[in-house]
């Protein structure tokens, strides 16, 4: 027996309750990260935050309004975010609210290799230079800015058409993120070794400088030769073919897929569209 009457059990009962209530908020936080849905949270919490003030300072006018909205909230929330809700009962039914669907980031993971690949060997074959650099740990928002915004899912298309000459984004370099393309035409740290072949172009010393810098995995396309590159760490692997480029994305990348909470908004946005 505790102090105040509790028992042990009771003690265990309120701790399981409590973890319980902010699993649950933490998945229908995770659930709408990355959608519309997340605008209206700050909402809510922007007029609760005025309701305060009103209630604190006695503008009774405002606090009328307010409880207005508090009261007929809800179903405007029900109307407005009907897709939202029918998409957690979905996983709630699948039985997938509660557990991590490793499968569907394993299939985001092998569909954006495939298409990084595919993309690489498009551009090989007819010497289109690339210049591609894929985020992981280290964040590069510094570069991002230097670039022009895309924030698009990534696909093969989408890739090769960013590198199409005489376009205005193929000059630079494109960052990706998870399974998106944030930006592109943007500018790397160019690399001062001196041991960088000087037959190598700028291209190539873009993607080393990066790779000294952060943790990100560069793919360079060289358009004199149509050979396939990649660095990471400072070195610098050439000539590779489709096999050795998806044995080095797929062993690297899968880390960061598998902690990204950007994929579950972009996976589950593609099987709809499928």
């Amino acid at each position: 027996m505790f102090d105040g009457g509790l028992t042990a059990f009771d003690v265990i009962r309120i701790g399981v309750d409590i973890t319980l209530i902010w699993y649950v908020l933490y998945k229908l936080i995770m659930l709408i990260r990355g959608t519309k849905a997340i605008q209206l949270l700050k909402g809510i919490f922007v007029v609760l935050g005025i309701y305060l003030v009103s209630y604190l300072f006695g503008l009774n006018t405002i606090q009328v309004m307010i409880e207005q909205v508090i009261v007929w909230g809800p179903l405007a929330i029900i109307i407005l975010f009907q897709p939202e809700l029918r998409r957690a009962l979905e996983q709630l039914g699948r039985g997938s609210f509660f557990s991590r669907n490793k499968r569907s980031e394993e299939e985001v993971l092998h569909r954006t290799v495939e298409s990084i690949i595919k993309s690489c060997k498009y551009m090989a074959k007819r010497r289109i230079g690339a210049l591609m650099t894929i985020e992981r740990e280290t964040a590069m928002g510094d570069y991002i800015e230097t670039g022009i915004p895309i924030n698009g899912q990534l696909t093969n298309q989408l890739l090769t058409n960013i590198f199409i000459p005489n376009t205005p984004l193929h000059d630079g370099a494109v960052i990706i993120k998870a399974d998106e393309i944030v930006a592109a035409a943007c500018y790397l740290p160019l690399s001062e070794s001196p041991f960088i072949s000087k037959e190598l172009g700028t291209r190539h010393r873009a993607a080393m400088g990066i790779s000294e810098v952060t943790d990100a995995i560069t793919i360079i396309v060289s358009e004199e030769t149509g050979q396939i590159s990649c660095t990471k760490n400072g070195e610098l692997h050439r000539d590779l073919d489709e096999e050795k480029l998806q044995e080095i994305l797929t062993s690297e990348l899968e880390p960061t897929f598998l902690k990204s909470p950007m994929l579950k908004s972009w996976s589950w946005r593609g099987k709809k569209d499928e």
